[in-house]
């Protein structure tokens, strides 16, 4: 032990002393001495032992020994000089010297000398610090390669725990027991040392284990994420290629779509063209007949008018006799006249060859407006196709899995159901409209009708359809109103005369009250807070989960979830509009209308312009 001791400090003291000099060292040997100057020509590698023999050459002892070994004549490896007796090998100890300082210094220019910003000093370089090589969990120190020569050297020493270079390592000693941080807590999420009894009852392991364990678990996750990004990839490619064929898809129906148009315009105005040649050649024949009956009036107005002059001339004459004599010639002398009061322009006839004609046209529009119809039927088809799959297949989406934005339009495209009200489940305080779409309380309170199947106390109402399986949606629009109900209940509470809304008595209700207290009627009611007032609700139920829920569409936020239902029999749909409350609450509520096709909408909503335009087109003319 005390010959460790005295080395330790006569290895520090020249320790001191090399690092001193040792700047000045790398730069004189760097210039003066090369590699090749310190290598042994046998095995290729700096001197080990160097052992000089007659001749003047070096070389390893173990080397030159192993060379000349079994040999009866010894010669130089190099020069080939021949030695009568086999030279005496000792180690050169100034040599030896040069060359292990020559290999401290190879040492520290390869690992940079200086360390730098980041990196771990050696805590035992004076002045200026060396990059550390190793650090000793047993001396809680960090070496250089310089200052770690006797952890390599004394047995003692040798036992010693070395490990990478520790950064802060103040930091990861504990500073009540002085010994290094080893161990990881997982109660505590901490690092402690061996000796830190107040964690002798939670889970430790040691810290590089669980750094090793952790590593591979973030590798794993890395993977996974890594696999859910080459998914989401690969479904990115899918709804890149699908937008493709659908984009081809839409350019094919646009083209044939306004040829279909084109020939229904052309066919059109053929027809309208035919129609106005009809009416101008009526409308010329008329005047030609009106030119030939006005001719022959005038002629008879000249001859009556003549007559009329011969009349008045008569009348002048004062003998009788001769008086009576020119009238008797006149009247005997009077013209050819017709009766006119039966002769008229033919309109009639006009009148019936315009009504043909326009039959005739009609008859050619609707013929026309069938054969675009399914004509565009046939250009839209793939369209068309891809709705009515998508709304007869109903996929079990996972709803789960979709994000919020999401879920609510896989929700409204996939499940919505086409609601109207049941007015045999309402009593009379109730009004309806004549599609039982709209719903609003009378002012009036009467009771006159209490069937069976009626609430006859409450202003409730039932939906028609009823469900025992599967997904269903539907949207009610309550806007300005201030207080309503909604939800889903069992079909036997249906004509109750008492209800308490909560879900052991079987319903499944939310409710709005005074334009500003929302609440979910759970077994205990549940206050619901919102920022603004939902004008238009969806009521979603998926009956084998036991789901309903209630979502603010125009936000496309959830309200309020009932969860783990038991229905266990039939469920419908639920409503009451609130009360009155003098006409405050007067407005009605309405449930939406199922979505159709969008594009057969459209097509519906363009022959509709088309007959209107051809409608005006025939209103004009006539007028």
């Amino acid at each position: 032990m005390v010959h460790t001791v005295q080395f330790l400090h006569s290895q520090t003291r020249r320790d001191i002393r090399a690092e001193l000099s040792i700047q000045a060292d790398m730069a004189s040997a760097s210039s003066l001495l090369s590699e090749d100057q310190f290598l042994c020509s046998i095995c290729l590698d700096v001197f080990s032992k160097p052992v000089s023999i007659p001749c003047g050459h070096n070389f390893c002892k173990a080397c030159i020994s192993r060379h000349w070994q079994d040999k009866e004549e010894c010669q130089c490896p190099l020069c080939n000089e021949k030695f009568n007796k086999k030279p005496k090998l000792c180690v050169n100890t100034t040599f030896r010297d040069v060359v292990e300082n020559f290999k401290k210094l190879r040492v520290v220019a390869k690992n940079d000398l200086l360390v730098k910003p980041g990196q771990v000093p050696c805590d035992h370089c004076l002045g200026t610090k060396f990059k550390a090589s190793k650090t000793c969990l047993v001396c809680l120190t960090s070496y250089c390669e310089i200052h770690l020569e006797p952890h390599r050297q004394v047995a003692t020493l040798k036992e010693h725990k070395l490990i990478d270079p520790v950064l802060n390592l103040e930091k990861k000693i504990c500073k009540k027991h002085n010994r290094m941080l080893e161990l990881y807590c997982r109660n505590d999420c901490t690092r402690v040392c061996i000796l830190c009894t107040e964690h002798r009852t939670h889970h430790t392991v040691p810290l590089e284990e669980e750094y090793e364990e952790k590593k591979v678990q973030l590798e794993k996750k890395k993977l996974e994420a890594q696999k859910m990004i080459q998914e989401r990839q690969k479904k990115v490619q899918e709804i890149n290629e699908i937008m493709q064929f659908k984009r081809k898809d839409k350019d094919e129906a646009v083209e044939n779509s306004l040829l279909v148009f084109n020939n229904l315009v052309i066919s059109t105005q053929s027809q309208l063209a035919k129609l106005l040649n009809v009416i101008e050649e009526k409308q010329k024949a008329a005047e030609r007949q009106a030119e030939v009956l006005v001719i022959e009036l005038e002629k008879e107005i000249s001859a009556l008018q003549r007559r009329v002059h011969k009349l008045e001339c008569n009348s002048h004459i004062e003998d009788h006799l001769q008086f009576i004599k020119s009238f008797l010639s006149c009247s005997s002398s009077s013209p050819q006249t017709k009766n006119w009061s039966d002769i008229s322009i033919s309109g009639q006839l006009y009148v019936e060859d315009l009504r043909r004609a326009v039959v005739e046209l009609e008859e050619t529009l609707t013929k026309e407006t069938e054969r675009a119809s399914q004509e565009f039927r046939v250009c839209c088809s793939k369209i068309i196709a891809e709705e009515t799959i998508q709304k007869k297949a109903q996929p079990v989406t996972d709803l789960e899995t979709l994000p919020e934005g999401v879920k609510l339009d896989t929700i409204r495209q996939q499940y919505t159901v086409d609601m109207t009200f049941d007015p045999h489940t309402a009593n009379d305080l109730l009004l309806f409209s004549a599609d039982s779409k709209s719903v609003r309380t009378s002012h009036l309170w009467w009771f006159e009708n209490e069937g069976m199947h009626r609430f006859n106390r409450y202003a409730y109402v039932l939906g028609k359809k009823g469900f025992s399986e599967g997904r269903f949606y539907y949207e009610v629009q309550a806007a300005r109103k201030t207080g309503w109900d909604l939800g889903v209940v069992r079909e036997s509470i249906r004509g109750s005369k008492t209800l308490t809304p909560n879900p052991r008595s079987g319903a499944w209700i939310i409710r709005l009250r005074n334009n500003t207290e929302l609440k979910a009627l759970n077994n205990t009611p549940v206050k619901l807070a919102f920022t603004k007032k939902p004008v238009r609700i969806g009521v979603f139920v998926d009956y084998e989960k036991g789901l309903v829920s209630f979502y603010d569409v125009d936000a496309a936020t959830l309200i309020y979830s009932f969860t783990d239902c038991l229905f266990n029999e039939r469920i419908y749909p639920f409503f009451s509009p609130g009360p009155s409350e003098e006409g405050v609450n007067g407005a009605p509520l309405l449930l939406s209308p199922a979505t159709e096709s969008t594009v057969w909408k459209q097509l519906k909503d363009f022959l509709v312009l088309i007959f209107t335009v051809i409608a005006l087109v025939l209103i004009l003319q006539n007028e």
